[in-house]
């Protein structure tokens, strides 16, 4: 990249959330440049199960969010949906307890008065959605929003579509401060050159709190690492949804540190099965944690009893970008003008980028978002980080 590139956005990550931001904001006319240290979709994005989820979340913001981020993945990109595999594939949450099974109605009941589409399931008609299901389950919900895509591809092809509206994606281009004038954010320091810019917006997933502290502000996105498993190939259709425990949605609220699973099992178009999900905040530690890996095959079993006799063929893990209040980081940050942050999703960033992006789009060209950014706010944090992350 050469010095002196010139953008009316410079967008920091080329992850899903990045990719939506740029797109939108191409779309809409202004001159893009992603600039990524790595590689596109290197991070969280390639290391989830590519989720598009109104099921697991609770009354509030980020529900809005993602009833919002349905509708645009549904009409705004539904012309591309082929192109990332999008599969309307709906999600089943069943429940092992009465206890359990109350708790999900009551959350069915507040998720109605919002507008999302749930169908209580009895205990009758379980098998009749997931034939493979354990008996005994003492009933169930069933969301047909839900939905599933590629993750990876999402990210290559709406960077894709962004270049051919005039965007330019640097890789190999790390940032390493801020160009400034005054108080006011006017572009970014690379190691491949300077971008400077009308704005900059950080979608730097896990790693958004460091490249905020390079502006001098404090976003408190920290990493919250969880596994995933991949079974051999099993004929077409043997689990038809996403089948989830109910104790999950808790799982997803909770902000405890210690090594959380609850199980989450789902087919894909190629026969494999991805059994998740686990949930610890260690930093940025790599090591495969025989517990946590052990405990999703364990409580995958219980829910599909079929499940013992197929052969794991790998693990995977990520990093969730984790805010303390469990919802993003989205808009315009007051105390450096000119940056803008999108980051902070956790395991929901894939479901939630597209209405995101599109609602960046729209506050960064002068419109009034179609949802309102103020839950989301960038300087709503008070005091420190209770936590260090390794660097």
């Amino acid at each position: 990249m050469r010095a002196g590139t010139t953008a009316d956005l410079v967008v920091i990550g080329a992850g899903v959330v990045g990719a939506a931001a740029a797109y939108f904001a191409s779309l809409a006319g202004l001159r893009v440049v992603v600039a990524e240290r790595g590689a596109i979709a290197g991070g969280t994005s390639s290391a989830g199960e590519g989720n598009l989820l109104v099921s697991d979340k609770e009354a509030g913001p980020e529900l809005d969010l993602a009833l919002y981020s349905q509708r645009v993945w549904r009409e705004d990109l539904a012309e591309h949906a082929g192109l990332w595999e999008f599969d309307s594939k709906g999600g089943l949450v069943v429940a092992a307890s009465e206890p359990g099974l109350a708790a999900l109605r009551e959350l069915a009941t507040q998720q109605r008065r919002d507008g999302v589409e749930v169908l209580d399931v009895a205990p009758g008609e379980l098998p009749g959605h997931e034939p493979h299901l354990s008996r005994g389950l003492r009933g169930g919900a069933f969301y047909p929003q839900d939905a599933q895509v590629q993750p990876v591809l999402v990210v290559a092809h709406l960077l894709r579509l962004a270049r051919g509206l005039g965007a330019r994606v640097r890789t190999g281009a790390a940032v390493t401060g801020f160009l400034r004038d005054g108080e006011r954010v006017t572009g970014v320091r690379t190691t491949a050159g300077d971008i400077a810019a009308g704005a900059v917006l950080n979608a730097a997933g896990t790693w958004a709190g460091q490249v905020a502290a390079l502006a001098g502000v404090r976003v408190p996105v920290l990493p919250r690492r969880g596994f995933v498993l991949v079974t051999q190939p099993m004929p077409a259709r043997t689990i038809r949804h996403k089948v989830y425990a109910a104790e999950y949605v808790g799982d997803v609220a909770s902000s405890d540190a210690a090594l959380q699973t609850s199980p989450v099992v789902e087919g894909t178009d190629s026969g494999t099965i991805l059994i998740g999900a686990s949930r610890e905040r260690v930093g940025f530690d790599r090591t495969p944690s025989t517990a946590a890996i052990a405990a999703l095959a364990a409580k995958a079993i219980a829910l599909f009893p079929l499940l013992r006799d197929v052969r794991a063929m790998r693990t995977y893990l990520g990093f969730r970008p984790y805010c303390p209040d469990h919802l993003p980081v989205i808009g315009p940050d007051p105390r450096a003008p000119g940056l803008w942050h999108a980051c902070g999703h956790e395991g929901a960033g894939i479901g939630l980028s597209a209405g995101t992006g599109k609602l960046i789009a729209q506050a960064l060209t002068g419109g009034r978002p179609d949802l309102g950014l103020k839950p989301f706010a960038p300087d709503r944090f008070p005091g420190q980080d209770t936590e260090e992350v390794p660097q």
